[in-house]
């Protein structure tokens, strides 16, 4: 909606607009969102409801309303609401200060999936050099991230190396050659002198080389909230570990959501970090695992992933 403007083409590629509403829109007619967004000077509010539009199968977007209430003024400011009804966010379009915050604000938050590791995936393809600013959502670009890194930040990169290494021993070291301001990954093992390309390299170790590039970057090329889609897939338990680590120090200057279905990685979180998304009905309702509700547990030397997996349907 606000990053690239082109909700309607991210409608039809998953599903159509009936598919985006609980159990259709015959179901559920409307979908209605409010975010908040805290800074320093106060609060950064946007709302607005998507409606099924039965003609081509599309959403429209509608009641849009925004407001920035200053923290030195008592109560909340008045909503601007916005009256048009359109294929597309009007936020954008607005010209005050408070609408480009959002939209700055919202457009700053990233979703990292790994997933995609297949043959004709991104990460195993010649990717352009230029293009190594931030790391991408899917990871394709990781190639030309760590060859900038190489060049610019040697230390950040033989950190990344050095971490791979704990969890990959026969990991020596990338090899990054551009041709013709391309470059692939490509990287050497301890055990001769073979040079592994993408395709030869495993799902869960090019998750990994994702994972621990992305967590090694310097603040100024992290999004200000970042989701990682199951970031253990393909990881060995210690890698887990170590990955848990980094986003730890990382939350300390970032806000990071996580969504898991890993037990070794819902017991490296403290209890109060856990919210436990399940199904009632047919709908997925989240709740939290209070201390006081739950410490006899843990008293009793349970894990925090035991409390999770005492709900057959729990997913974390």
């Amino acid at each position: 909606m606000l990053r690239s403007q082109n909700l309607q083409e991210f409608i039809l590629r998953h599903g159509g607009g009936d598919d985006q509403f609980f159990m259709g829109a015959r179901k559920t007619p409307r979908i209605h969102a409010e975010i908040s967004l805290a800074t320093e000077t106060g609060l950064n509010d946007y709302r607005f409801d998507l409606t099924h539009l039965s003609a081509g199968d599309k959403v429209l977007v509608m009641n849009e309303a925004y407001r920035d209430s200053d923290r030195r003024k008592p109560g909340l400011a008045r909503w601007t609401e916005l009256s048009t009804v359109d294929k597309e966010a009007s936020l954008p379009a607005q010209g005050n200060q408070t609408a480009k915050t959002i939209c700055g604000l919202l457009k700053n938050c990233a979703i990292y999936q790994f997933h995609d590791t297949s043959i004709h995936s991104a990460i195993r393809l010649r990717w352009d050099i230029s293009d190594s600013v931030r790391l991408r959502s899917d990871g394709g670009n990781l190639a030309a991230v760590l060859l900038e890194l190489r060049e610019n930040d040697l230390n950040r990169y033989k950190r990344i190396v050095r971490q791979i290494q704990r969890v990959l021993p026969t990991f020596q070291d990338f090899v990054l050659e551009p041709v013709a301001g391309k470059v692939e990954l490509r990287w050497l093992g301890r055990h001769g002198d073979k040079v592994f390309g993408a395709h030869l390299t495993s799902d869960g170790s090019l998750r990994l080389f994702c994972l621990l590039t992305l967590l090694n970057l310097s603040t100024s090329r992290l999004p200000e909230v970042i989701f990682f889609d199951e970031p253990e897939l393909g990881l060995h338990p210690h890698a887990i570990i170590l990955v848990v680590e980094m986003l730890k120090r990382l939350s300390k200057t970032r806000q990071i959501l996580v969504a898991t279905q890993s037990p070794y990685m819902v017991d490296c979180f403290e209890l109060e970090n856990i919210i436990v998304a399940e199904s009632k009905q047919g709908a997925t309702s989240l709740r939290n695992l209070p201390r006081e509700q739950y410490q006899h547990w843990l008293d009793d030397d349970y894990l925090i992933s035991d409390i999770w997996l005492k709900t057959p349907t729990g997913e974390q």
